[in-house]
């Protein structure tokens, strides 16, 4: 390793002064910071996770002429809502799909987390729909997590929770690990597929996403619509995807077999289309706000938020319930410039809870920190021995997970336009950051 951290110092790519590094993924070569929160132009939005391989360019959140951010533009547009009116056309949508018998007439993805309580109750409860939610299981439960999606159910909802194969999404998390550094993907796919699955599988005609990714950054449809697109989860020939940055064939030299991936197959568009299913987002009829949702499940459930702050961010209550979410953020961070306590942070400022100066600071204490704490038994997780990965154990140049393996992994994914090594200081630093804009 020592040698290797030699190599990468003595790499002009990633020498200070390179007035002309490499750029990574697309991303734009000059960085900036809106002016209204923490973001920076490199963040990456939302993306069709089984169209994304290694040569894929990130789409990226936009900058107005003022170096303001999308997000936060989409922040003050929501401030001159009629709320009221949108709750209107959710009464009227929820008059037109509710069933009079008591059957299922929505369905909530989520893992009892803040936000999917909220959804789930308030539809439940207020709006007397007969949601049913379902679950795409995480990676490694936390404790807390656990416990939050028993009390979820305990709260009066039917669950489908559905538990991929451990031995496949191990592998698949490795190999996304391996060549995205995206650990998070095949989750991601997995628990953006499953819903409309069930609820095509079960006739139920609405699905209730929470969030808008335009909350985000994400480029608006030309019409405001609450409306989820399916191509998200839905492709041509269903057979043509990627996941872990892999095609079916290269797939099988890894030992994932046809059946191994069915969970993970997008939906036909022409099946999707006849389904005649309803996505929509909550958060386009009522006001989204992730800190009162918190306390709304705090008041109407026995949630339980970490017992400790996420490392890399001062928060305790997202994003909380499988153990993978620290690793996810890192590897974020490596590839983008961008941790964990920049989207708390900048969602934070939008909302008008703390101001971008205080934004900065938190950034400047947290972002980027090394996640510590279940890391002998994430390594251990995406570690592919002999026994129950035959082809992966060998065709793998290292197929146990060691923090030095992960290291240089980690440089590997290292943008040269994001990142210097200070050979005084024997460590990568970011060029650029919302604290030394220079």
């Amino acid at each position: 390793m020592k040698v290797y951290k030699k190599l990468m110092s003595n790499n002009s790519d990633y020498k200070k002064g390179n007035n002309n590094p490499k750029v990574f993924y697309g991303l734009p070569k000059e960085i900036k910071f809106c002016n209204n929160c923490t973001y920076n132009n490199q963040k990456p939005n939302s993306e069709i996770e089984f169209k994304h391989n290694i040569k894929t360019k990130k789409p990226i959140i936009g900058f107005n002429k003022n170096e303001v951010c999308d997000a936060c533009n989409r922040g003050l547009e929501k401030q001159s809502i009629n709320w009221k009116s949108r709750e209107n056309e959710l009464l009227e949508l929820c008059n037109k799909y509710r069933k009079k018998d008591g059957s299922y007439d929505c369905l909530v993805p989520g893992s009892g987390g803040k936000d999917s309580f909220f959804a789930a109750h308030i539809l439940k409860y207020k709006y007397k729909m007969n949601p049913l939610t379902v679950t795409w299981a995480p990676h490694i439960y936390t404790e807390w997590g656990w416990k939050n999606f028993k009390s979820w159910i305990s709260s009066g909802f039917d669950n489908y929770l559905f538990t991929p194969s451990t031995l496949t999404h191990r592998l698949l998390t490795r190999l996304a690990l391996e060549n995205l550094f995206h650990p998070f993907q095949p989750f991601m796919i997995g628990q953006m597929l499953f819903p409309p699955k069930i609820a095509m599988k079960l006739k139920i005609p609405l699905i209730f996403y929470g969030e808008n990714p335009d909350e985000y950054g994400n480029k608006k449809n030309k019409i405001d619509s609450p409306k989820k697109d399916i191509k998200f989860f839905s492709k041509e020939k269903s057979d043509d995807f990627f996941i872990s940055g892999l095609n079916r064939k290269q797939l099988l030299e890894y030992g994932v077999s046809d059946n191994d991936l069915i969970a993970y197959k997008p939906i036909n568009k022409d099946e999707v289309s006849k389904s005649n299913i309803n996505v929509q987002y909550l958060g386009y009829y009522l006001r989204w706000h992730p800190q009162e949702n918190y306390y709304y499940t705090i008041e109407n459930s026995n949630f339980t938020p970490s017992p400790e702050r996420t490392p890399g961010t001062y928060s305790k209550y997202s994003s909380i319930d499988d153990k993978l979410d620290d690793l996810h953020y890192y590897t974020t961070y490596i590839k983008f410039g961008m941790g964990r306590a920049t989207y708390d942070s900048a969602q934070e400022i939008r909302n008008g809870e703390i101001d971008r100066e205080e934004g900065v600071e938190l950034v400047r204490k947290f972002d980027g920190e090394y996640p510590i704490r279940f890391e002998n038994e994430l390594f251990e997780y995406l570690s592919m021995d002999s026994k129950n990965f035959p082809k992966a154990s060998r065709k793998l140049k290292n197929p146990i997970m060691t923090k030095e393996y992960f290291d240089k992994l980690t440089d590997k994914f290292r943008s040269p336009h994001l990142w210097y090594y200070s050979s005084s200081e024997k460590k990568w630093k970011l060029r650029k950051t919302v604290f030394n804009n220079n």
